[in-house]
């Protein structure tokens, strides 16, 4: 089972690799940074942390910025914020944070790491054993916010986000589950 999801996984990761110019990218980020740059930001309903951006993979920011456009991944500001942006406006957004270092962990999390960590073995696949996956279709969640992975592995479950590949991987995951599984992303180090 384990070999298929990773063949499934490495053969996703044909996406067009970033070329963007991360100096442009630095002012195009500009109104992002409203949310994303400041420390323990909210998302205002529901109550969420906003995801860490520093150090994440290229590939996946377009990904979900071209997601937020069409309206695959629903969040109205997002949209908003997205739908203008061109490809290489999305490639040099990109580029610009992937050349940060992830950020450190964050805020005290309710879940068990070791239960976590156990529960991991299949999230692995994509997004590696530390979650910091080489992948770089796939996000790395490492060091993320535990509000906010709780929040799209729910996300996944109801359909809100839509891959059906991870809404399978959500469906069984009860609530204790995805604040393991949070627990054991978070306390990971993230590396860039």
């Amino acid at each position: 089972w384990h070999l298929l999801l990773m063949g499934v996984c490495s053969g996703l990761t044909g996406a067009v690799q970033a070329a963007g110019n991360p100096d442009a990218g630095k002012s195009k980020f500009a109104t992002c940074a409203g949310c994303h740059a400041i420390p323990g930001y909210t998302n205002a309903y529901p109550t969420y942390h906003v995801p860490r951006l520093g150090g994440q993979h290229s590939d996946y920011v377009i990904a979900a910025l071209k997601a937020y456009q069409t309206g695959e991944r629903q969040h109205p500001t997002m949209h908003a914020n997205a739908f203008p942006l061109s490809e290489q406006d999305m490639q040099d957004i990109a580029a610009y944070l992937a050349s940060f270092k992830a950020a450190a962990t964050p805020y005290p999390v309710r879940g068990d790491a070791n239960a976590g960590k156990a529960k991991s073995t299949t999230c692995a696949a994509c997004h590696g054993p530390d979650g910091n996956g080489n992948i770089s279709l796939y996000p790395r969640l490492a060091g993320q916010h535990e509000d906010y992975l709780r929040k799209a592995l729910r996300d996944y479950q109801s359909g809100a986000r839509k891959n059906l590949i991870m809404k399978g991987m959500a469906a069984p995951l009860s609530e204790q589950d995805q604040a393991d599984l949070a627990e054991a992303w978070i306390s990971a180090s993230a590396h860039a």
